[in-house]
């Protein structure tokens, strides 16, 4: 028996509800996904393996929300809440929504995949059309700076995909963690850092600054978004030049006319 069939054994005896478990803990221990006190969002979380492994480790004081058009039986050891039915329908993300709460979550994950026809083509875009429906449900509930995984079968359309997924977080890497099988075509994009910044490296733009940051610099909102501006004081209005952006807040400088 090769080691990753040994998986199915480890989940057994562990007590996982399946041996894509592990994946997830080798994702977290790649990307540093989940920490305690989290908020976590599993769509797609039937039969509960991931929910185990989310609930483990966001602890007592985090919240761990899974979603699916199966019935998820209840995990008695943690504190899961599961939402049954469509995560593209508007009723599901009603709920969601309202399980999530108004900070939003720190990490949705989606282990998604379609029903296998054999049919390679079609497997890998019916996939990257599940992977799409979740990125749309991790735009709407992750807070800023939150994370998003995501599984989705290697196949011409993946970097176009990727592509769309990297403008919305700070970095994007791709992953395949020990546990996936041998044969297996999947791959996990992880989107590190949500962005909500409303201005890109290089926006021009002119700006009043609304008070004074800890260490002194001048603060501007552009639609919400806080961006720094060293050198000046509040109650001025001047032009900027963005320089970096981070998933809360910017960086920018004064330029002189």
């Amino acid at each position: 028996m090769s080691g990753k069939d040994d998986y199915y054994n480890r989940s057994k005896q562990q007590g996982y509800r399946s041996r894509a478990s592990y994946k997830l803990k080798q994702l977290d221990e790649d990307a540093d996904l989940l920490s305690p006190g989290d908020t976590v969002v599993d769509l797609g979380a039937a039969p509960g393996g991931w929910l185990q492994v989310a609930a483990e480790a966001v602890g007592e004081g985090g919240t761990v929300i899974g979603v699916d058009l199966q019935r998820i039986d209840d995990l008695e050891e943690h504190d899961v809440e599961t939402i049954r039915g469509d995560m593209t329908e508007e009723r599901t993300r009603h709920y969601l929504r309202e399980a999530v709460g108004e900070s939003g979550a720190d990490v949705v994950v989606s282990d998604m995949a379609p029903n296998m026809t054999g049919e390679y083509s079609l497997d890998h875009a019916r996939s990257v059309h599940l992977a799409r429906q979740a990125f749309d449900v991790a735009e709407e509930l992750l807070a800023p700076g939150g994370d998003f995984v995501v599984k989705v079968f290697q196949g011409e359309d993946l970097d176009a995909f990727r592509d769309e997924v990297a403008e919305a977080f700070e970095y994007v890497k791709t992953a395949s963690p020990p546990a996936s099988r041998d044969a297996s075509s999947e791959v996990y994009l992880i989107g590190k850092g949500r962005m909500t910044a409303t201005v890109a490296v290089g926006d021009r733009l002119e700006v009043t600054v609304e008070e004074r940051g800890e260490e002194g610099d001048g603060i501007a909102y552009v639609d919400g978004y806080t961006l720094f501006v060293p050198g000046t004081d509040p109650g001025e209005t001047v032009e900027i030049e963005v320089q970096d952006v981070k998933p809360r807040f910017g960086f920018a400088e004064r330029v002189e006319s």
